[in-house]
């Protein structure tokens, strides 16, 4: 099939995970749940496990890419990246995602090249590499977000080893043998131990939080939200120390944070807008279903102190530009008043999605794009829209290079 339209509405795919919500992501899309399922991720993108439909034609954008790659992608990311190198989602967490690690490009090849050698398919809940590519990932809160990103100081740490008694055992060891040493020694310690150490400072931390004791900025908040549909408190996530580790960080809408390989992180609630290089790579080390692996885990991450950098955008006019550190994707928040247009020229695939608001597209007729739907612009175009009121748009691109 050959597509000589360079503007076309594009349909994204749900992800069903456990720790979705129920509502946001159908609201958003107009779509009902009757079956109350969890909306957990909506992905616009390539990724072979769900890549995007074209509205009106029978072709997914992965397949149109792959007919005409130039065409849509542009000659500079089409060598560079042969194909489209980033995915861009929107997210609701209600519960807390698993304690993850993304590897570099090059462990990412070696890992996944292994696990061919060894017969593990594509899609087995084992499988730890599902493509040869790195996972960077900027994320940007559409309200409150709550995550962890990255170890806490050392300070920090020697500070949460004294204050909890059941913890005060570790303290030499950190002291003397550092980041590493702490934290494969409790995520490898016998199940008995881990429920030794956590079953007793879960319940206090569920006490707390039972009494109106806590608030979200607290640790131990999140500990008790995590078992608080819990009836008998046995085989204790070892995750659970990873929240006591990392640094608990609160976003509001409009901010922003980048993750790049080796930082150890988890989101714990709210929506966000995420844009990532085009991976489903993820080593996971507790609070999750799937599958852990602690040995990979262990040799991608980034064993020291971490300062959390909240972005905020550079804005110019109505459009604000948020840095991203890579070169597999860039992104922009568009804001638009009533009557006000937006006017932009293409150097690579573009994907722009309406989270508030509605937007008309010049030059075609009858192409409204209202609030959950989305459009992709391929490269070397030029394109404008007016909005029909207040509207916000994310667009997704790959940064032009000179």
């Amino acid at each position: 099939m050959q597509l000589t339209d360079k503007i076309f509405k594009l349909i994204g795919k749900v992800q069903h995970y456990a720790w979705g919500g129920y509502h946001f992501i159908p609201e958003l899309l107009k779509i009902s749940n009757t079956e109350n399922k969890p909306f957990a991720e909506y992905w616009l993108g390539t990724h072979p496990s769900a890549p995007s439909i074209v509205a009106d034609k029978n072709i997914s954008l992965l397949e149109l890419i792959q007919q005409q790659p130039i065409f849509f992608l542009g000659k500079n990311v089409y060598d560079e990246f042969e194909g489209l190198p980033y995915l861009f989602k929107v997210l609701d967490v209600r519960e807390m995602l698993s304690i993850q690690v993304h590897p570099t490009k090059e462990e990412a090849i070696k890992g996944f090249e292994k696990e061919e050698s060894e017969g593990i398919s594509i899609n087995a809940p084992h499988r730890s590499y599902k493509d040869k590519n790195h996972k960077p990932e900027m994320m940007i809160a559409l309200g409150e977000f709550w995550l962890l990103h990255g170890f806490k100081s050392k300070e920090a740490i020697e500070k949460v080893l004294e204050n909890y008694a059941e913890l005060n055992t570790f303290l030499p060891l950190f002291k003397k043998e550092g980041y590493k040493s702490l934290y494969k020694t409790l995520i490898e310690l016998p199940q008995e131990q881990v429920d030794t150490i956590l079953i007793p400072l879960v319940k206090k931390a569920i006490k707390k939080k039972n009494q109106n004791l806590l608030s979200k900025n607290n640790v131990e908040w999140w500990i008790a939200k995590w078992y608080s549909n819990t009836t008998q408190l046995i085989n204790i996530d070892r995750g659970i120390f990873s929240i006591y580790l990392l640094n608990l960080v609160q976003l509001q809408k409009g901010e922003a944070i980048f993750q790049g390989a080796g930082i150890l992180h988890a989101y714990l609630e709210g929506q966000n807008i995420e844009i990532m290089a085009n991976s489903d790579n993820v080593l996971r080390g507790g609070l999750t279903p799937k599958h852990i692996n602690v040995n990979e885990l262990l040799k991608h991450t980034l064993f020291e102190a971490v300062e959390p950098k909240i972005l905020k955008p550079e804005t110019i006019r109505n459009e604000k530009n948020y840095v991203c550190p890579v070169d597999d994707f860039g992104i922009n928040a568009i804001e638009l008043k009533a009557g006000e247009q937006y006017y932009t020229q293409t150097n690579s695939l573009e994907i722009i999605f309406v989270i508030e608001g509605a937007i008309i597209i010049q030059g075609k007729e009858n192409f409204v794009i209202k609030k959950g739907e989305a459009f992709a612009v391929a490269a070397s175009a030029e394109y404008s829209f007016t909005s029909t009121g207040n509207s916000l748009l994310y667009r997704a691109f790959v940064p032009y290079k000179q």
